[in-house]
C-alpha cells in the first residue's frame, strides 16, 4: 500500500474493495467552535480510511481568510486554507459553537450560499445552522442544532423550527446537534457511501454506541433527567417547558394531569423538593439566560419571551437564581470578550 497522509496504520482491518476517487469534505471553522463536535465529525472519516487502508475520505479545514481560529476551549486551529469554491461531489460543513449569533461571518455566509447554488451538499455542525439560516439555505428541509441554542435561534428565526433530533439529513442538507451526534451523522454517511458493516466497524473503533435511528432525541427523557418515571410529574414538567412564553396556571396543569393543586404540590415537593411554581419560574428564568447569551434582544423582549410581565420582574427572578441582573451578566460577558 502506498503511504498516504490520510491513511494511518492500525491493528484493526476491514477488507474492502474501493478503486474510486476519495470524497473531499471541507469544514468551515467559525470562532468559538466546539472542538468536541468538530473532532467527532473528523475521527470517523480517519478511522474509515485506517481500517480499510484506503483513502475513502479526505478532509480540510478552512476559515474566512485562512487565519487561525480559536475554539470555545481556547485550543487554536490553523486551517488548511481560506474559503474556496468546491465541486459538486464535495461536502461542506459549517462548524460553530458558543455565541453563534455573534460569531457569524458574512464571508462564510456568502460562501455557503454560493456552494449551495453550485449544487454542493452543505451542512452545519453544533450551531452551524445559524450560518445556514443567514445564508437562506434553510427552507423546507428538516434541520437541527444543539438543544441549548435552539431557544435563541427561534427568537432570531421565528419561521424556522429545528428538530430535537441528534442529526438530520434532508434534501441535500446535513445538520447535527454537535458533540457525539456529529459521529452519528458521519457514521450514517459512511454507511450510505460504502456499507453498513464498515459503519459498524468504525463505530466500534470509536467506542461509540451508535444511535439506532436519526430521530433520536438530543436530550435525555424527562424520566431520566428527573430520576423518576412518575407519569404525572413528567407530564407537568413537559407542559411547563411547552408553555414558557405564555405560562399556564398551576391549577390548569394540575387539572390536566388529573390531580388537585395540593396533590401536585406534594408530588413536586417529594421528587424535586420545590413547589410547581418554583420549578416553573426557574425554567423560565433559565430560558431568559439562554436568550441573553444567544441573542441581542433587549431585556424587555427577553422578559416577554420567557413569560415575565416586565423586565423588572425578570431582573428580580434573575438575581435570585444567578446572583446578578441580566444587564450585569451581559456587561461581564462584554468585558471578557
Amino acid at each position: 500500500m502506498v503511504e498516504d497522509t490520510f491513511v494511518n496504520r492500525g491493528a484493526a482491518t476491514f477488507a474492502f474493495e474501493y478503486n474510486h476517487p476519495p470524497r473531499d469534505i471541507y469544514f468551515a471553522l467559525l470562532p468559538k467552535l466546539t472542538l468536541l463536535a468538530f473532532s467527532s465529525a473528523v475521527e470517523p472519516l480517519r478511522i474509515a480510511n485506517q481500517i480499510t487502508g484506503k483513502t475513502l475520505y479526505r478532509w480540510f479545514t478552512m476559515s474566512a481568510d485562512g487565519a487561525p481560529i480559536r475554539c470555545s476551549n481556547h485550543v487554536q486551529i490553523t486551517p488548511d486554507t481560506a474559503l474556496k469554491d468546491l465541486v459538486k461531489t464535495d461536502r461542506a460543513f459549517v462548524c460553530s459553537g458558543i455565541e453563534p449569533a455573534t460569531t457569524l461571518d458574512p464571508k462564510v455566509t456568502q460562501w455557503v450560499r454560493r456552494q449551495k447554488a453550485h449544487g454542493v451538499t452543505v451542512g452545519g455542525i453544533c450551531t452551524g445552522a445559524f450560518t445556514l439560516a443567514a445564508a437562506g439555505t434553510l427552507r423546507a428541509q428538516r434541520f437541527t442544532l444543539h438543544w441549548e441554542n435552539q431557544p435563541g435561534f427561534g427568537e432570531i428565526h421565528p419561521n424556522l423550527t429545528p428538530s430535537k433530533n441528534l442529526y438530520e439529513m434532508d434534501k441535500g442538507l446535513l445538520t447535527c446537534g454537535g458533540g457525539g451526534s456529529a459521529t452519528d451523522m458521519m457514521l450514517d454517511q459512511i454507511e450510505r457511501d460504502h456499507s453498513k458493516q464498515l459503519a459498524i466497524m468504525v463505530a466500534d473503533m470509536c467506542l461509540h454506541f451508535r444511535s439506532p435511528k436519526q430521530g433520536t432525541n438530543q436530550q435525555s427523557a424527562h424520566a431520566v433527567a428527573l430520576g423518576t418515571r412518575n407519569p404525572r410529574l413528567i407530564k407537568a414538567i413537559e407542559m411547563m417547558d411547552a408553555n414558557l412564553e405564555t405560562p399556564l396556571f398551576i391549577t390548569d396543569i394540575a387539572d390536566e394531569v388529573g390531580l388537585s393543586s395540593r396533590q401536585l404540590e406534594r408530588l413536586f415537593k417529594r421528587y424535586l423538593n420545590q413547589s410547581p411554581a418554583e420549578v416553573y419560574v426557574r425554567r423560565r428564568t433559565a430560558r431568559a439566560y439562554a436568550l441573553l447569551s444567544e441573542t441581542n434582544l433587549s431585556t424587555a423582549e427577553i422578559a416577554m419571551a420567557a413569560g415575565f410581565s416586565s423586565a423588572n420582574q425578570l431582573s428580580q427572578r434573575f438575581r435570585r437564581l444567578y446572583g446578578l441582573s441580566p444587564h450585569a451578566l451581559r456587561k461581564n460577558w462584554e468585558a471578557e470578550s
